[in-house]
């Protein structure tokens, strides 16, 4: 008998929002030679629809794990040179246009959040279902794991980050059991960690809303990862790096990423004249228009299909003008300058 063949990045992962995302994207992407940066590539997904559906557009994917960049390779790899995948970190995105020699691009996606592969592959302590190793690296490359975490912060740290990253209402009690627990072993595997969760939270609280470890694991997610940092210089640098007429797709899947998008978003949409002028100066007119109204969600035939979208939250955006001066930081006016000059 033979072995079964390993799934392929297109069986493991059906991407949210798919068609939605790239007809945002279309229009920005429609002049030959149009680039699209999909900062959190994946398995590819939303990048192979883009390649497919719209032939001006090339597509650079960035990601920050070695096995997904692998996988979604291959997938790519029928369309040629027209995708070039790129180790790294979103918040890096200037950097690897420089790596490219652009100054801008067309298009800019980030798909936030956990990937469908982590999620799956159980041996990286991600999922609360699974007994793992308390890993949750999304670059296996990275020295800091959640086991780390547990082990060595402060109980008032600890209460910290499951209060303000996960929006744990018993943070304090649940730290404070985490620091008593590992004076008599160190925490090594997630299923330890889920029933201390459990017996934390009161039995009335536990009923509906699903399984109460996952605000814990969001949190030492997030502290892993850097991923609420990382997503804070991320978006003001993919706002950057747009072109006039680019576009901005974001989809967020908690309230802490889905706030910091909005507030981009909206401080681009704004005026920064002061108030009561007659007349706004172009110098502080809005540089973006938002192209959603609020933040958009997936409908019940995909949530059906595809439970992991039922926590979307899409937003997304048009470049209407360079960011004006007096709103970058000084690094970033002077290079800005320099590029659109």
């Amino acid at each position: 008998m033979s072995e079964p063949t390993a799934p392929t990045a297109a069986e493991r992962h059906q991407p949210v929002l798919f068609q939605r995302c790239i007809d945002l994207l279309a229009p920005a992407l429609a002049a030959p030679g149009s680039v699209l940066v999909d900062c959190t590539l994946g398995m590819g997904g939303h990048s192979e629809g883009v390649l497919s559906q719209v032939t001006t557009a090339s597509v650079i994917g960035i990601d920050r794990d070695p096995q997904a960049l692998e996988l979604a390779s291959a997938r790519l790899a029928p369309f040629g040179k027209r995708f070039t995948p790129v180790h790294a970190t979103y918040d890096d995105i200037q950097a690897v246009l420089d790596e490219q020699g652009l100054d801008h691009v067309r298009g800019v996606l980030m798909d936030l959040g956990v990937s469908s592969l982590q999620l799956d592959e159980t041996e990286r302590g991600f999922a609360y279902a699974h007994d793992a190793p308390l890993d949750m690296r999304m670059d296996q490359t990275a020295p800091l794991t959640a086991a780390e975490v547990l082990n060595t912060y402060p109980e008032r740290e600890l209460a910290r980050l499951l209060r303000d990253y996960g929006e744990e209402r018993f943070a304090a009690k649940i730290a404070r059991s985490i620091v008593r627990r590992r004076t008599e072993r160190p925490w090594t595997h997630s299923a330890e960690l889920v029933d201390l969760i459990r017996a934390c939270i009161p039995a009335a609280t536990r009923k509906g809303g699903g399984n109460p470890a996952k605000r814990t694991f969001q949190a030492l997610r997030i502290e892993v990862n850097g991923e609420l940092a990382g997503l804070q210089a991320a978006l003001p640098a993919a706002v950057e790096a747009l072109a006039v007429g680019g576009r901005l797709v974001v989809e967020s899947y908690h309230s802490l990423e889905d706030r910091l998008v909005k507030h981009e978003i909206a401080r681009g949409t704004a005026t920064s004249a002061p108030p009561g002028l007659p007349v706004v100066p172009e110098t502080h007119r809005p540089y973006l228009q938002s192209l959603t109204r609020g933040a958009e969600l997936a409908g019940q035939a995909e949530i059906a299909t595809n439970p992991r979208s039922a926590s979307v939250r899409l937003r997304a955006a048009e470049r209407l003008r360079p960011t004006p001066g007096h709103l970058l930081p000084a690094d970033r006016a002077r290079r800005a300058d320099r590029v659109w000059r």
